[in-house]
């Protein structure tokens, strides 16, 4: 049999729909397998929907604070499902959107659940097909962005049931809203939950196991962030191993042992936050003997598998668990596939917190940095003295910024503040660019901006901020 197709790609997240248009433009016949709806997890359960929820907590929020700017207003409440039902809308737009991007560039959209069999020059595609039946397509090439699920420890009881214990889809579209909430895992998907829920009024506590929260941030960002939580509220206990979740007649009880002691939190709700796991299972990748690690799919710097023919990205190929990481990988693999030769996959991937405030960053931390003893160079500015912010009101938070003291390389950026992750871009095209500390000293940023502390910060690493 002949391939039907030149790539086919399963999964529709933003790694998969945008690896099937690029290959699409170069000329490829695709056809693209989805399980579920188009745009994947991020997009109808993910990043798009919770981001529209946070707004619509950080609006709500923001009118206890008209007084800070001369202004004033009274009986504000907020409609929970109209809540709901706007992240809901929000999602259902930009499907339809990718949606339209398929017929657009004619790729053929096969509904249903796929797993993998020995081929020819790829492994056989046989699909479960949504309407009933089965379909067995061959290609050229096959590429796996088949995505991530919340991870469940059934052994401590953390294992959501969409009532008592979340996961991130109960926490999305919930019956009511919680008052008291406990979330487990301080990575962004759990603090994010924590600031949209504290925004609206509930108790909401944070538990992490090791010893500070945003373990993969910087730890100078870590410290701020907690700080800056703790204002809002929102109740964190760090160091603190989960040992045991039950459900009670008024909600869960979460048992957790702190510096040797047990403690006990009791809420209505609690979410797991405890990271994912790879959509590796039941896809036919151990008959075809896929080399995995720890559940993710090994790829090589081209987005390959050790099995011919056979592509993965995203998160079902390991960290970092970024939907802009997928989207990236799906392009380079696309061009490689058609026979394009393109540079490494490797880039720097910023990662980006939506909290109030808001945590981004890229490049290596100070603690990563010292580690390898690497000499550096480390200037920070914060936002307290920067004109724009001072107007706006949102003076918390500073930037970062770590040199290599010996080639004057930009080798990372950290951030903590008011719309940082719309900032952080600017260093990442630093960093991919190769800039030194002259090429960044040496640029015009506009005045007042609150991006002016990106180069202050920078400046500060070399003894010549001005305005501090």
């Amino acid at each position: 049999m002949a391939a039907e197709f030149d790539l086919v790609v399963i999964g529709s997240g933003p790694g998969g729909y945008v690896a099937a248009i690029r290959a699409s433009q170069l000329g490829q016949k695709v056809a693209i397998i989805e399980r579920e709806s188009l745009g994947g997890i991020c997009l109808n359960w993910g990043c798009i929907p919770t981001k529209a929820l946070l707004k619509s907590g950080e609006k709500f929020e923001s009118l206890s604070h008209l007084k800070d700017y001369g202004l004033s207003a009274s009986g504000a409440t907020f409609d929970f499902d109209a809540i709901i039902q706007r992240s809901r809308g929000v999602a259902a737009t930009m499907n339809k959107g990718v949606t339209f991007l398929m017929k657009k560039n004619k790729i053929e959209v096969i509904e249903g659940s796929a797993k993998l069999e020995k081929g020819a020059t790829a492994p056989k595609v046989v699909i479960e097909l949504k309407a009933g039946g089965s379909r067995t397509v061959e290609a050229k090439a096959v590429m796996l962005a088949v995505g991530a699920r919340a991870r469940a420890l059934p052994q401590i009881g953390l294992e959501a049931d969409g009532d008592k214990i979340w996961a991130y889809r109960d926490a999305l579209a919930p019956k009511k809203l919680p008052k008291t909430f406990v979330v487990i895992g301080s990575g962004a998907i759990g603090l994010e939950f924590a600031s949209f829920y504290r925004a609206l009024g509930s108790e909401v506590t944070v538990v992490e196991a090791v010893d500070r929260i945003m373990p993969v941030e910087d730890e100078e960002v870590s410290k701020a962030a907690q700080k800056s939580f703790e204002k809002r509220g929102i109740k964190i206990k760090v160091g603190a191993k989960v040992t045991k979740v039950s459900k009670t007649a008024s909600g869960v009880k979460v048992d957790i042992e702190v510096g040797g002691k047990a403690e006990s939190l009791e809420a209505e709700v609690c979410i797991s936050a405890v990271g994912i796991t790879a959509n590796t299972d039941g896809i036919g990748l151990e008959a075809l003997g896929v080399t995995l690690d720890r559940g993710h799919i090994v790829i090589d710097s081209h987005c390959q598998t050790n099995v011919k023919g056979l592509f993965a990205i995203g998160d079902c190929a390991g960290a970092p668990w970024l939907a802009h990481k997928a989207s990236h990988e799906g392009i380079h693999a696309a061009e490689y596939i058609a026979g394009y030769k393109t540079p490494n996959v490797v880039s720097p991937i910023a990662g980006c917190t939506y909290t109030q405030p808001q945590v981004a960053s890229v490049g290596v931390t100070e603690q990563a940095a010292r580690e390898a003893k690497r000499e550096v160079k480390i200037g920070r500015f914060p936002f307290r003295v920067n004109g724009k912010a001072v107007a706006a009101g949102e003076v918390d938070g500073f930037v970062k910024v770590i040199f290599d003291g010996k080639t004057g390389a930009l080798i990372g950026a950290h951030m903590i503040g008011h719309e940082v992750t719309e900032m952080i871009q600017g260093y990442v095209t630093a960093i991919t660019m190769e800039a030194t500390e002259e090429d960044i000293h040496g640029i015009v940023y506009p005045h007042p901006t609150m991006s002016e502390a990106m180069h202050e910060a920078a400046l500060d690493a070399y003894g010549r901020t001005i305005h501090l």
